[in-house]
Formats: structure tokens, sequence, C-alpha cells
């Protein structure tokens, strides 16, 4: 689930959940690549038992990088996939179980945000090669330079979708991966693991949280297991917490912020498309050749600590004086559940809460205010009291009027203040509009003549005086003052901002209510039917997403069916608005999903008469697939923001449109569209290992349970695999540049999680057994990055020794850097950050004297860095 600024407003208000990870790299000797040993101890100072891997959040990065060239085809792809999951292994080193889980058929709420993301995908992919083409032309017209225009097929990142040719490639790949690392990789030996492809429906995280459910209700699991999961979305912090293991930690790519881009013309860095001017740029300076590329270092990781979180959340939603008793876990289930109402991926936000102005922290200081009265909690195990609810979101609803005006005061303070930024910076760019000379001159650094003495100084401050009077009047005339600019019309001062969209709804202004029904839903709001219809249609999603954090897919066929939500003051009366969600639901197949998600743009990846179904005017589903839509701004600045007013798929018409070209699907396409299961792989050293082999032997057809004693606890049912990787037995390799595995030591057998009776209930609590880990957090902790500058903390040990320089170490450092000066100031012999490129740049020296290398450790203590350029790993 993407919640815009989520992450990034917890790791600020909550600062020591993040840790940096420790990441040891392999070595190089002689040609030949050592590989790191993962049997040793984590370096990391923790050791983990089981790693999960959201596949999605490591195959787009893969495929269609944004920091560095792209992969040239999808072998490629897999090999920089495999390398990602590598990279992940040593740094985390999972003791018992690693499971890789790829997005399979999502539940049909979640479609609509899959529709509405491969949409503007397109959409934008069409707009952004017009814009391209147009702007090229303009700038060849009037003679400007670009480099020659490359003819490359640009990859459809909408082939991430289960039912493609593409998914079922990387799920055989993934399999000899993981047989190529079980027989030669120590590190891999005594592992358990689980691949659930892209045939396996359910979203990947999902997967894994249903995983984790159904093991930790086994009478066998070991309830002090420590998680690791890895994924950058921010649902997985609220899903990590849904569990109540004591020991979760979430590993993700350490996020840095406006990273420049190349221009997509030119491919100089330092401007945008719709500014480039298509001119040579001219050489500057000794190490000109690497101006225009930007340093690859490879991207680091941080680990954000579950067990702090919840410390910090301890001390926040405990509550005194309470008319029942307090239980920490269920307030940690009531946050989960305040945290939707600012977004999911299943709900519009209400238009009230916006996470960028603190609607968390309003929502938990109601909780506390209103719980008294309550009488009680808001969830239990996944399920709403609506009546509860009902207190909080009246309660929103009172300061709703108050929120909208101070919105709107922000957002003009805001305008106001990048106004005055853009008057300065025109300023500092025209320079000083004078200059004094003599003593009181600005003098450049470094330079060794003295400035010229002041012959007068009474004289000198006069005329600086004068002169400051001067540039006053001009400034405060105005540039229309005097008779040449009269008829003359003014510019506007900002005129080089941007426009601003209008707002139909107003909502600072009195009568918004009103205006926001009409506008976006097009009924007046004396329309009270329609407006419990969508209150109704909300609560219910409140109540979907809830049970599938908690408990698993309660419908696959549930989705709100409006873009937009309804107001918090509309919640009334609601406890009657839910019961139950129809029983025995079933997810689309595949192919099915690719026709409710898909533009017509992606047609290419199905079968050419469902292909012709998007396109054919005449088709009965036409309506589905338009060919532009529009994209509502919804009070929003930049478009990737707004609302994309795409059709719901009604799910009869699609079916009934499908029954006519199902007959002709090939037997390939018929595997595609069809619903697969886990695969669990081990090598012969795994004590599970003779038995799954036993298996095979006799060729068992029953599913057979998993002796608990035999994999770490672990329970659930096998059956035999139609095409198992078997010992003893040479395992071809899809890609051609990988070898073949002619020692297989792994075998791979269908995996089912254990079955549990309808109306089952898994229950939110920390288990019997489970041990609480040791207190991270100080007094001082809580104020964190108020009173001092915040320093990471590298891997799981607060009491790393850093590696540093006393005073001593810093003269010497400053002895030999001076030496090495010949002329300039201090720094002029230092080339610009520009001038480094993946670490091939070598600084010269002269005398002998070596560079001063530093650590990461050096720098993150605060210490000066090294003016000679660490080097970039590749």
């Amino acid at each position: 689930m993407g919640v815009p600024a989520f992450f990034r407003w917890l790791s600020r208000k909550y600062s020591s959940i993040i840790v940096h990870c420790v990441e040891e790299k392999g070595k190089e000797c002689n040609g030949v690549r050592i590989p790191v040993d993962t049997t040793k101890p984590n370096p990391n100072e923790v050791e983990f038992d089981n790693l999960y891997l959201d596949m999605n959040g490591i195959i787009h990065p893969c495929t269609h990088p944004e920091d560095k060239p792209a992969p040239k085809n999808e072998d490629e792809m897999m090999v920089a996939i495999f390398e990602y999951i590598d990279r992940l292994f040593n740094i985390v080193r999972p003791r018992r179980v690693l499971y890789m889980a790829i997005d399979g058929v999502a539940p049909r709420a979640k479609m609509n945000q899959q529709r509405s993301r491969r949409f503007r995908a397109s959409k934008e992919g069409v707009e952004l090669t017009e814009e391209k083409h147009r702007i090229r032309e303009e700038i060849i017209q009037r003679g400007g330079y670009l480099p020659p225009e490359e003819i490359k097929e640009r990859f459809d990142s909408n082939c991430i979708t289960p039912g493609t040719e593409f998914m079922d490639n990387l799920a055989h790949c993934l399999r000899y991966y993981v047989a190529d690392r079980l027989s030669n990789d120590p590190g891999w030996r005594n592992v358990t693991v689980f691949l659930s492809d892209a045939s396996v429906p359910g979203e990947g995280e999902h997967k894994i949280m249903d995983f984790i459910r159904r093991q930790r209700a086994q009478p066998n699991h070991d309830p002090n297991t420590h998680h690791c999961l890895c994924g950058a979305d921010a649902d997985l912090i609220m899903l990590g917490l849904a569990t109540h293991e004591p020991n979760f930690t979430i590993i993700r790519e350490e996020f840095k912020p406006n990273k420049p881009r190349p221009c997509a013309l030119c491919g100089q860095i330092g401007h945008e498309i719709k500014d480039c001017q298509g001119t040579a740029r001219e050489k500057q300076g000794q190490h000109d050749e690497f101006a225009d590329s930007m340093p690859v270092s490879e991207q680091e990781f941080i680990f954000i600590r579950l067990c702090v979180l919840r410390e910090y959340l301890a001390r926040e939603l405990t509550m005194a004086s309470l008319p029942f008793p307090f239980d920490f876990e269920r307030s940690v289930d009531d946050w989960v559940f305040m945290c939707f109402f600012v977004g999911n991926d299943f709900l519009p936000h209400l238009p009230s809460l916006e996470i960028r102005e603190g609607a968390i922290d309003r929502l938990v200081n109601i909780y506390k205010d209103v719980v008294h009265k309550t009488g009680g909690y808001l969830t239990q195990n996944g399920y709403v009291n609506l009546e509860r609810v009902e207190m909080i979101m009246q309660a929103v609803g009172v300061a709703e009027d108050n929120i909208f005006k101070k919105r709107k005061e922000d957002d003009e303070g805001f305008k106001r203040r990048m106004k005055e930024k853009r008057k300065r910076m025109k300023a500092e760019q025209q320079g000083p509009a004078y200059l004094t000379t003599g003593q009181f001159a600005p003098q450049a650094l470094g330079r060794r003549d003295r400035p010229e003495p002041v012959q007068n100084a009474r004289h000198q401050a006069y005329d600086m005086r004068m002169q400051s009077r001067e540039q006053h009047n001009k400034s405060s005339a105005g540039p229309s003052d005097g008779a040449d600019n009269r008829g003359v019309k003014r510019k506007a001062e900002d005129s080089d901002s941007e426009p601003e969209p209008e707002d139909n709804v107003r909502l600072w202004e009195e009568g918004w209510k009103q205006r926001y029904y009409k506008t976006k839903f097009d009924v007046d709001a004396t329309d009270d039917d329609f407006r419990k219809k969508v209150v109704r249609s909300y609560v219910e999603g409140l109540c979907w997403v809830l049970r599938y954090y908690y408990q698993g897919c309660a419908s696959w066929k549930w989705y709100f069916p409006f873009h937009y939500a309804p107001f918090a003051s509309d919640f009334k009366d609601i406890k009657e608005m839910f019961t139950e969600f129809e029983k025995g639901t079933k997810p689309f197949k595949p192919l099915e999903q690719l026709m409710s998600v898909f533009p017509a743009a992606s047609g290419n990846f199905l079968p050419e008469t469902w292909r012709n179904l998007m396109s054919n005017p005449v088709s009965s589903i036409i309506d589905f697939y338009p060919d532009d839509f529009a994209i509502d701004l919804n009070g929003k600045k930049y478009a990737w923001q707004g609302v994309a007013l795409l059709p719901f798929v009604d799910e009869r018409r699609l079916r009934a449109a499908l029954a006519d070209v199902y007959p002709d699907l090939t037997p390939e396409e018929v595997k595609r569209n069809s619903l697969g299961s886990d695969v669990l792989f081990i090598s012969k050293s795994h004590p599970l290992f003779d038995f799954v082999h036993e298996l095979y032997r006799t060729e068992s057809m029953e599913g057979t349970e998993i002796p608990a004693e035999l994999c770490h606890g672990i329970q659930g049912i096998l059956n035999l695999d139609d095409d198992p990787i078997l010992p003893d037995k040479s395992v071809t390799s899809p890609i051609p540049m990988l070898r073949d595995i002619s020692q297989n030591i792994s075998i791979g057998v269908k995996f089912k999680d254990p079955e549990y009776a309808d109306g089952f209930v898994f229950k939110a609590v920390l288990l019997p057994g489970a041990k609480i880990p040791n207190k991270v957090l100080k007094p001082g902790d809580w104020e964190k990055g108020n009173r001092e500058s915040w320093r990471p903390q590298l891997g799981f040990n607060p009491n790393r020794q850093r590696a540093h320089l006393d005073q001593s170490g810093f003269r010497a450092l400053g002895h030999s850097v001076n030496r090495n000066q010949h002329s300039g100031g201090q720094y002029s012999n230092t080339p610009p950050p520009s001038n480094y490129q993946q670490g091939n740049y070598r600084p010269p020296h002269s005398g002998g004297h070596q560079p001063f290398q530093h650590s990461r450790q050096n720098s993150l203590l605060g210490a000066p860095p090294s003016f000679h350029q660490p080097q970039y790993p590749r």
C-alpha cells in the first residue's frame, strides 16, 4: 500500500526506529571474485530467522531503474534480480526461512488502483513521446544541437502483471536461481526456501502475512522467531505491527530525495525537458569529461525496527484512568486502523485528513479523548466496532471547517514564502547593486595579496550610505515610475510561477459540502440517500481493509465504487450499515485480471482475440478502455497526485464478453491462465530432505503434512510438483549467460499453508512464551533531533566502536592537503563532485603523499569529509 509521506512522517517523528545496515562486501583476488561467507555471524550483530521478500519491490527497480542505465534485455533483468536478492541475503543472513512472494491476482478492491496506475503510465508514456518529438522539432528548427535520437524499444513495465509471458519466465528463472544457491552456497544449505510466484493469487505482502498468521496459529510455532521483511511500501509497517510478533524488522532501500535526472532530449543535467535549449555543452575545466555524469554509488539499505516503534507507541497510546483495563496490543490495532483514514490502496482518504497536516496525531489525540466515552477499543482481531468509530468520526467532523480554513492559510503562506524566495534568488543571480572598494571590498577566499588600504575612511563610509539610499529609492519607486512606462502593461511579479489549477469546490468557503457533492458526484448535498450510499460503501471498505490485514481476504469481489470519499461529518448512524461480506468468492484468473487493469496500448500481452475486445469499436466492453480520460487534481498540484476518472469494470459484462474468446486460448495460454501453488525448496543437508525425497520415490499422490520437528516448527501440506527439481538431476539454465547446474543437490515440492475451519479467527495477541526485546529508548530519545544533530546508528549494537580522528589527525590531514596547494585558494585543486563517475576518477598526487581515505563510520560521526573522494562501489 502506498501511503504518500507516511514513511517520511514516521521516520521524523520516531527517528530511533531507523538503523543503517552494515553490509560485508565480497573481495577480489587475482581477478577471482571471492563471495561473502554468509555462514558467519551477521555483522549487524543480530541474527534473523526468517527473511521475506516482497518481490515486486525488487523486480521494478531491476527492470527499469531510474538512477542507472536500464538492462538491455530480459536476461540481464533476471541477472540483476538475482544479484539484488544475493545482496539482501548477505545483509540479513536468515537461518531458517527465505520466502519470496510475487504479486499474484489481486482482490477486486486492489484492481481499481492497479487499473489507474497502468492507464496513467500508458497515457504519460504517450504524452512524453509527443512532447519530446515536438520540442525536438522546435529546437532543430531554430538551429539547436541535440544528440541523435536512439531507436530503442521501450520496456513496458505493465508486463510485470500476473498472466504475462514475462512473469511466467521470471518464475522459471527463480526456480533455477534457488536450485543454484541451495547447491553451491553454504549459507543457503539449511534454509527452507518458499517461492510464491505470480500464478498464486494474492498480493505479495499479504501472501507473506497469511503465511505468518497461519504458522503462528500452530502449536509448534516459535513465538520468538525473528522476522525480517523486505519492501518499500508503507503498509508493511502496519502489517508488521498487525502480526503482534515481538521481533519484527523491515529492511528497505534508503530513500534519497531530489536525485537529479538528465534531460530526456539532450542528456545534460540541470534542467527538465520543457526547459531544454538544445545548446551543446561547453568544455569547462580540466575534468570536463566527467561533468555530465552523476556519481553512481550502490544503493544502501536501512532497517526499521518495529520493536522500537512499539516502544514509542506504548508511550504515546498509554492512557490512565480508563473505565476498562488498558491493553497495549489492542491500542496498537486501533492505531493501525486509524492510519487507514489517511490513505491506503483500497479507499480514497477523507478530504479533511492529510498526513502532511498532522492527521495521524490529530486522530490519536481525538482517540485518547473519546476512548473514555466509547467504553472500549475500536477493533478486535480485525473486526471493527462501528458505534465507537462513529464517535471518532463525529469529533473529526466538528473540526472539519477549521481544518479546511487552516489548510488554505498554510497554502497561501507557502506561496508567499516561495514568491519571496524566487525574488531573493533572482536578486542573488544579478549580483549586488553596489560594491565598495578599498579595505571594505570583498576579497576572494585564499588570496594572499593584501587589500588596498582606505585613503579616507569617512569619505568611503559616506559613499556607501549614499549608494545604499539611491538603491533603496529605486526599489521603492518600482518599475512603473517614470513617464516612459506609461501605458505599458505591468508584468506580474510572480509570472515565472506555474499556473494554479482551478478549484471549484473551495473547501475553505461556506457551502463547501454542497459544492463538493455537486462537483465530485454530480448530486445535490440535500440528497441524503446518495450520501448514505457513499458512506455505507466507505464503512464496508474500512471493515474490508482491516479484515484483510488481520484475517486475510474477506471477499475477492468487493470494491469501493466511487472515486471520492465522504466527509467525516457524514458518518452518522453507521452502526447498522455493515453486516457481513459475501462468502465463497473466488479470485479472477490471471488473463481476466489483465483485461481488467490493462489499457488498450498494453494489449500486446494478451491473446489476439482478447486484445480485439479492447480496441474493436463494436466490442461490447469497448467503454472499459478509453483512449483518453480526465485527471481531477482534487486540490493537488501535480497530475500524479490527482484522481484518474476511469470507468469501473463491470465483472458480469466482462465475463460475458470473455466467454466467446476463451476457446481461442492455446495450451500455453491456458497454462498461464491457471492458478498455481507455492513451492518449497531444500537442499540435501536439510533435516526434511529425506522425507520429501521419499515422497517422490513412493510417488505419493495424496497431500502429506510436514513433520514440524524436521522444519523449525513449520507446518503445511506437501504435494508432488508437476515439473520438479530433483537431486542428482541437472537443472538447465533458462539464461544463456549462466551455466547449467550439473551437480544439483536441491529438491522442490508443492506447499500449502495449514487449513483452518470457516469462521476461524486468528488472534491478534502476543503468543505465550514470547519475550519482549530489551528496551532501546532512553529518556532523551523521545525528543531526539530537537536539541542535537541526529546521527544514524550502524547495525543493532548502539555501542559499536566508531572510527574517528582526534585533533592531531585533523592537523596532519590539513598539513598534507595544504602542502600540495600550489596556487589559488584552499579548495582550488579539488574537482567538483559531479566530476566523479563510478569511481574511475583518481585525483593526481605529488610528493609521495597518500590520499586520505575515510570510512563510512567517519563521515557518520560528523567528522569533516576527506578532500579526496572515496571510491564508489560498482
